[in-house]
């Protein structure tokens, strides 16, 4: 019994395999989901500010989130080649989506490596600020690696505290007012640091930079 519980949980390599599908397929997008280039495209056709564009856009994603069954009906999801479970997969793949369209709609290479960490370091949400010095100090081709291995295991860990892996375990698809809320909290505040980092103030952020 104890064996099949560690077996659902997501370890720290199968998280970061996961992030980096997520990553890879936010860029060149899914049969039928606009990839982030295109998101972040919609939103800034959009009227208002860059800001007002951006927050616009993570209070769509954030209602996406909240909805019952929404982040589970993405296709691609469904045939992706790993053994999360189904609704943390779809969640992380929503959010490193949002978040790299952020970073685009900051003017952003999206497929430059350092920015590509940042994005990952948006997914830690609040526990971001602590990650951020790496980005600076170490920014050489050994980045990625470094700040996946700690995206990752902070990832799995909050995946066990917050009992998400039990609910995927239990419903196939995310599971009503109880992994809708959760869905929509955590997309919120990656979606905030993402705009700190990306759009706000971004050198500021960056140790280097100061």
């Amino acid at each position: 019994m104890t064996d099949n519980k560690q077996n659902t949980k997501p370890n720290k390599g199968l998280m970061a395999k996961t992030l980096d599908w997520a990553y890879s397929k936010a860029v060149v997008g899914l049969t039928g989901v606009d990839s982030a280039y295109d998101l972040g495209n919609s939103y800034l056709h959009q009227d208002g500010t860059l800001s007002q564009q951006v927050d616009s856009l993570i209070k769509w994603q954030v209602a996406k989130a909240a909805t019952s069954g929404f982040v589970t009906g993405l296709g691609g999801v469904m045939i992706m080649p790993l053994t999360v479970p189904a609704n943390i997969a779809s969640v992380i793949y929503v959010q490193i989506r949002m978040i790299t369209a952020i970073a685009y709609m900051g003017g952003h290479d999206i497929r430059d490596d350092r920015v590509k960490s940042l994005v990952y370091i948006c997914m830690v949400g609040n526990g971001a600020k602590e990650l951020l010095k790496d980005v600076s100090i170490k920014a050489s081709e050994k980045l990625i690696t470094k700040t996946i291995e700690k995206v990752s295991a902070k990832l799995a860990a909050k995946a066990g505290e917050k009992g998400v892996t039990s609910i995927g375990k239990a419903i196939p698809i995310v599971g009503g007012i109880v992994g809708g809320s959760y869905d929509a909290i955590s997309t919120r505040v990656v979606g905030k640091v993402a705009k700190k980092i990306f759009i706000d103030s971004f050198d500021e952020n960056i140790p280097a930079k100061e």
